[in-house]
């Protein structure tokens, strides 16, 4: 698909229903990889397919599910692996809220989401959310796991739903009807966006 100037791939990458991703830039062909998953070679094959020249690796979060295809993407293709602190990974470079990574010009945003795990990030390149494991189509991240904290996941859904309707939502999982949406869907069909405060969230997700 493609998202104002960049190109974004969407890749289903193992029996947990993950997606990977593939972000680059057509006119430079720089790119960026998001959470190879379970199964890497998938998303190694698009990365040679669109001779796409990887220079960053981004895990949204610490869980196996997401980084275990990292060792084959990095040495495959020597990019940098970038990570919240807290993901317990071995990173060239920490990420947190406001950091900014760079697909050649195109600038990709971090907003840190926790919530599921401390060390969730949703990566914001313009038009787009790439959302893990915290917001998924009609449905969100799990948050009775050892570090999560459902009161955060609330907040971060706030601040994701705040975004323009017309923001695509990518999601780490193949949870829903249909595998990518908006915003604006998620406003009106996601019943964890709808609820009008953090009791009736907790109340709904914890249940």
């Amino acid at each position: 698909m493609t998202v104002g100037k960049l190109e974004i791939i969407q890749i289903p990458a193992g029996e947990m229903a993950n997606f990977a991703y593939l972000l680059y830039c057509p006119a430079t062909r720089q790119g960026m990889a998001v959470d190879p998953s379970l199964e890497p070679q998938r998303l190694l094959d698009a990365i040679r397919q669109h001779q796409v020249n990887l220079t960053w690796l981004v895990n949204t979060h610490g869980h196996r599910d997401h980084i275990s295809g990292n060792a084959l993407i990095l040495k495959a293709t020597g990019a940098k692996l970038a990570a919240h602190p807290l993901a317990g990974v071995r990173v060239d470079k920490t990420l947190g809220e406001g950091d900014v990574l760079m697909i050649g010009e195109i600038p990709v945003k971090i907003l840190h989401t926790p919530g599921h795990t401390p060390a969730d990030i949703a990566l914001n390149p313009p038009g787009a959310l790439v959302t893990g494991d915290t917001l998924f189509v009609t449905k969100v991240g799990r948050a009775d796991m050892p570090g999560s904290n459902p009161a955060a996941m609330y907040h971060s859904l706030q601040r994701l739903a705040d975004f323009p309707g017309e923001t695509l939502v990518l999601p780490g999982h193949d949870y829903g009807p249909q595998p990518y949406s908006t915003i604006a869907f998620e406003r009106q069909h996601n019943p964890y966006l709808r609820c009008p405060d953090l009791e009736s969230f907790l109340a709904l997700r914890m249940g």
